[in-house]
């Protein structure tokens, strides 16, 4: 009975290590970074960006920093306005009604690349985060190895 028992855990890593490898090919031959070479370095990697890549919106702490987010998001959407109390209303109709139709095309390409690099930004966010968390583990984790292998006086 106990020759039966198949081990998951490790058949799951075969797994998916069948499936990173045609990709870690495919980026060291086209010139990605020869630290690929290393199996689990590009793991690790890949580990890495997957989990920024599902859930971006996650991570918190780098936008703090940016300060107000109307200062550093995008905003595609188009909005008019006027400060002058009489002729206002006459130029908002002109830029609603006539520039607006005749420059639509312009917008309507802008607006998807501002929400592709809308994406891109907040994923490049949560990578620079998860990185630095990473790092903080790494130096804490040193650091207690450290005081561990220092005799004591």
């Amino acid at each position: 009975m106990a020759d039966d028992i198949i081990r998951v855990e490790s058949l799951r890593r075969d797994i998916e290590q069948d499936m990173r490898d045609p990709l870690r090919r495919r980026l060291l031959g086209r010139g990605g970074s020869p630290e690929y070479q290393d199996r689990d370095v590009f793991r690790s990697v890949d580990g890495l960006l997957r989990r920024v890549f599902d859930s971006p919106e996650s991570y918190a702490l780098l936008p703090e920093f940016l300060g107000p987010e109307s200062d550093w998001r995008l905003q595609p959407d188009l909005q008019f306005s006027s400060h002058r109390t009489v002729g206002g209303p006459f130029v908002l109709f002109v830029k609603r009604r006539i520039l607006l139709p005749l420059t639509r095309w312009l917008y309507d390409y802008t607006v998807d690349n501002f929400q592709r690099q809308e994406r891109f930004n907040g994923t490049l966010i949560a990578c620079i985060e998860e990185l630095a968390i990473e790092n903080a583990r790494l130096r804490r984790d040193l650091e207690r190895l450290g005081k561990r292998l220092t005799p004591a006086p």
